[in-house]
């Protein structure tokens, strides 16, 4: 008889994974300057997921026990027939939350359908209110359309929008206070992320653009007494509240404050790479199952059962210096 897979996954040091992050594709209209270079090349189409291999990886997680899906890229939105998937994961007997993040350009046009088939949370990433810095940040973003976006959003009803900004001294650091005061008087949540140390950039040196949480807290308080919160999701971001409004205001630190002790989540990239931490190459194939075995749900589970094994206690990130993970955050999945 098949050994009786365990219906939580617990890695080697006690860590329970309810959390998987799903790339569905690699490719994006933006070419931030922390997350890829100007000039990257994506992979060939059919190296990626199908829609139908994506929805098998979501039910063979939720079946172990994961309670939340955040789908990711590149930009999400970019791939077409995505509600199809949407629809029916959120549907999935025992998931909890089906949650998206996105980097907003496409968001006035599908955000109806994003609610529809069942996103419950937006992440929508907005590093500038500056139409020609935040020009300058995506190398071809229009800042009016994300804008629009989260307007759509919005009257779409999301329960709980948050709005990603990337802090890079130098870039955008002086409009920490005006993100703040935007999420404010829209009522969304806002989370400050230190620059994730993937793939060799040519744009900025990371170690002179490193702008710590602590920075960034500390900007804050000047004008916003913070008060800290024991409220959080299920991913790495460490929330403050103010007391006059209802916006919390994360901070995503895997430099300053390593998070990896209490790691939650796994992430798959869109070419079905099960990746067991976002700062090592530990990983597991899941794409070869998928294709060789199709409709082997237990397979699949085996393998993802097996792969907590080699998770890693956690990240090496550097602030400077070469690169140690030459993969790109597109290609990674946000």
């Amino acid at each position: 008889m098949p050994e009786k897979l365990p219906e939580a996954l617990v890695d080697r040091f006690g860590r329970h994974v309810d959390y998987v992050r799903l790339s569905v594709t690699d490719r994006c209209d933006f070419r931030c300057v922390y997350c890829m270079p100007e000039d990257t090349r994506f992979v060939p189409r059919a190296e990626i997921l199908a829609l139908e291999e994506l929805l098998a990886l979501g039910r063979a997680f939720v079946a172990l026990g994961v309670r939340r899906i955040r789908i990711t890229g590149g930009e999400p939105l970019v791939r077409r027939d995505l509600p199809w998937l949407l629809e029916r994961l959120a549907r999935l007997p025992g998931l909890d939350e089906l949650t998206l993040t996105t980097n907003g350009s496409r968001l006035a046009e599908l955000a109806g359908a994003l609610a529809a088939a069942g996103v419950g949370r937006l992440n929508v990433s907005l590093d500038s209110l500056r139409p020609e810095r935040f020009a300058a940040i995506t190398r071809v973003g229009k800042l009016e359309r994300v804008l629009a976006g989260l307007e759509a959003a919005r009257a779409a009803g999301f329960a709980r929008i948050r709005i990603n900004a990337v802090i890079l001294k130098g870039r955008n650091e002086d409009e920490v206070l005006d993100l703040v005061d935007f999420a404010r008087a829209q009522g969304f949540d806002i989370a400050f992320i230190e620059e994730m140390p993937l793939g060799a950039i040519r744009s900025h040196d990371r170690a002179e653009s490193f702008y710590p949480s602590d920075r960034i807290r500390a900007d804050i308080a000047r004008r916003y007494p913070l008060i800290r919160s024991t409220a959080g999701t299920a991913g790495p971001a460490r929330y403050d509240r103010m007391a006059d409004s209802a916006t919390r205001v994360g901070f995503i630190s895997p430099h300053s404050h390593n998070f990896c002790e209490q790691c939650n989540r796994v992430r798959v990239t869109a070419q079905g790479r099960l990746l067991l931490c976002l700062g090592q190459e530990h990983s597991v194939d899941l794409r070869a199952i998928l294709r060789d075995r199709p409709g082997d749900d237990g397979a699949l589970q085996e393998a993802i059962v097996k792969a907590l094994a080699i998770k890693p206690r956690g990240h090496d990130f550097q602030v400077g210096g070469e690169a140690r993970i030459v993969r790109f955050m597109n290609h990674t999945g946000g």
